[in-house]
């Protein structure tokens, strides 16, 4: 630059330039800086607690403990429901990675099948973040090692313990405490997600199903740290599960095996009441099956053998079979007829081996062929004489037949507390006008009579008839639960107790002392040939038709197939004097009330005397 040029130059223009460059970069730091600091100020300060708690949620996991569910025992204190240690393999998804490729993986290891994987996706729709879905149930020694080895490249596995429904009698209560089995889709939609959070199985029939709520608890949590592969490292806090109610039966486990013993691997049913009370003594179904496997996932084989059975192991018999009762029915009618005056002990019906309907050329027959002769009511029950109900029958009518039926609950839901109980049929003109769109006819009646024809009850509801014989028309609803928790289980209110002449209760109650204890009695050969009893019994013997038999045609047993034989039914209640116990039995395809579910009911009230039931200090 030449000295002219510098003579040129504006220093103080320079000078203020340099000055507006300097503030402006001044300020522009100093505006960097604010931000900045704004920034670490909006980071550490205003989102701390945000920040924090993201940190938390990738260091620390919320993980529900599922509650142990309550316990179930006999009367005598004898478990019959218990919880066992398990392994579960379980996936937490986030941490899984491609899930798709680590079931992949686990299949070549332990063999998963197609429906462990279907509801291991349908429990995940379900899940909150971070919590482990189940994917198998009780692993196999064999199969845990298998995990262990290739934990490390396992990411989202865990094999925790966990505890599992355990049936330890097995076959001789899976219909009345039903069994546990993993949630489905549609329970799904409407349990409550927080009361069922980590809890993956439910009850599905009896008892575990009518008590659910009280036997499952309520769920606690555990707040657990984590390493950066999802491996718990420790707990931090822990909200411990409240266990569910245990639940204390009337049930007595020994008269439950004296039951499902005594029917001999036949189909049938075996219920047992006390009088007094109405609390359920034995409520046995046979055959029946294993409920273990149901617990975490029966095979399809298994579960298709029973299904397609044809001894139909699922299928309840004791509250859901619904059978003609034949005979059974008939101290009821002869209650009726005694307090109605419609005949009186002293009444004689003759009995010539047939009854036919005014203006009528059908024969309704007697099982007797020939007949009985005459007959008062006490024969007619002492030797099941079809012929004098039959009358009887007709002159009540079948209003008064519904009537008193329905007074003993025939007709109707005992209201005991089991699920799906069916309700039977005790018709009516009502009744067939609607199902059936035709008239009540006389030869309804007839059938009506006898317990055949529409009749239908379950052993269930003809044990509940013989408590209210036994107890002079008191009506108390079977009840299994007997405690709750420390808490006992109210009764449920029984109606109106069922009114008629002491002569008439003291008629019916000595006549079916005599079907035991008569020469003629249907019962008593039968019980006789099993030894003499310490004790006095009334019951009542029952032959239900499974086929028709034409007007002019033999029952020839011989011609039959097994599944076309007659329902051998009994009923009986004990001590006569003060009764306590009421049993009802029905053997499928028996033939013979008297000889084939006579002895049932016999072994069964002979194991309740011989325990003596007040030893439990219960009663």
């Amino acid at each position: 630059m030449s000295p002219a040029d510098l003579l040129l130059r504006d220093h103080r223009n320079e000078h203020l330039l340099f000055a507006g460059r300097l503030v402006f970069a001044l300020l522009a730091m100093v505006v960097l800086l604010a931000v900045l600091v704004w920034r670490y100020f909006d980071l550490q300060v205003l989102r701390h607690e945000d920040f924090v708690t993201r940190a938390d949620r990738n260091r620390i996991h919320v993980r529900a403990i599922p509650p142990p569910r309550g316990l179930i025992f006999d009367r005598n204190g004898v478990l019959l429901a218990d919880n066992r240690p398990g392994f579960t393999l379980s996936v937490v998804i986030e941490r899984a990675g491609d899930l798709d490729a680590l079931l992949a993986t686990l299949d070549g290891l332990i063999d998963l099948s197609d429906a462990e994987i279907e509801r291991f996706r349908q429990l995940s729709a379900r899940r909150r973040p971070y919590e482990a879905v189940p994917l198998r149930y009780n692993l196999s020694e064999r199969e845990q090692s298998l995990l262990a080895v290739d934990e490390y490249r396992l990411d989202g596995v865990e094999v925790s313990a966990q505890l599992v429904r355990h049936y330890p009698h097995g076959s001789v209560l899976s219909h009345v405490l039903g069994y546990m089995g993993r949630i489905d889709e549609q329970e799904l939609k409407r349990l409550d997600p927080d009361a069922y959070r980590g809890v993956y199985t439910i009850g599905k029939t009896g008892l575990e199903r009518f008590y659910e709520t009280d036997l499952l608890g309520t769920p606690g949590y555990e707040y657990a740290e984590t390493n950066a592969r999802g491996r718990v490292m420790r707990a931090l806090e822990r909200i411990e599960p409240v266990a569910g109610q245990n639940l204390r039966l009337h049930l007595d486990l020994r008269l439950q095996e004296a039951a499902y013993e005594a029917l001999g691997g036949e189909r049938g049913a075996v219920v047992a009441i006390d009088v007094r009370n109405g609390g359920v003594l034995a409520l046995a179904s046979a055959p029946g099956f294993d409920p273990n496997p149901f617990v975490t996932g029966i095979s399809s084989a298994d579960y298709a053998a029973l299904i397609e059975s044809p001894d139909r192991p699922l299928f309840d018999r004791a509250t859901r079979g619904q059978y003609p009762p034949g005979s059974i029915i008939k101290p009821i009618f002869a209650l009726a007829a005694l307090d109605s005056g419609v005949v009186t002990p002293a009444t004689r019906i003759y009995d010539p081996g047939f009854f036919r309907l005014d203006n009528s050329a059908h024969r309704y027959r007697d099982w007797k062929r020939g007949g009985h002769g005459w007959m008062t009511v006490r024969d007619a029950v002492v030797e099941s004489c079809d012929v004098f109900f039959y009358q009887v029958g007709v002159r009540l009518g079948i209003d008064r037949l519904h009537r008193i039926a329905t007074a003993f609950g025939l007709g109707v839901e005992t209201g005991v507390d089991m699920p799906n109980e069916s309700a039977g049929l005790m018709p009516s003109r009502e009744w067939k006008r609607g199902a059936r769109g035709l008239a009540w006819y006389p030869g309804d009646t007839v059938n009506t009579s006898i317990g055949q024809g529409f009749v239908t009850a379950t052993p269930l509801q003809l044990a509940a008839a013989a408590a209210r014989i036994a107890s002079r028309g008191e009506v108390r609803v079977p009840r299994l639960a007997r405690t709750l928790g420390q808490s006992l289980v109210p009764a449920a209110p029984g109606g109106d107790p069922i009114t008629a002449a002491d002569t008439a209760w003291d008629a019916v109650i000595a006549a079916m002392r005599g079907v035991v204890e008569d020469r003629k009695g249907t019962a008593r050969a039968a019980l006789a040939a099993m030894g003499p009893m310490d004790y006095s019994m009334a019951g009542k013997t029952g032959t239900a038709q499974v086929v028709g038999i034409k007007q002019n045609e033999r029952y020839d047993a011989a011609r039959l197939a097994k599944e076309q034989l007659d329902h051998a039914l009994f009923i009986a209640f004990a001590p006569v004097e003060a009764p306590r116990i009421a049993v009802a039995v029905i053997v499928e395809n028996g033939e013979h009330g008297s000889s084939t579910a006579a002895p049932v009911a016999r072994l069964v009230i002979d194991t309740y005397m011989a325990t003596h039931a007040e030893v439990a200090g219960l009663e």
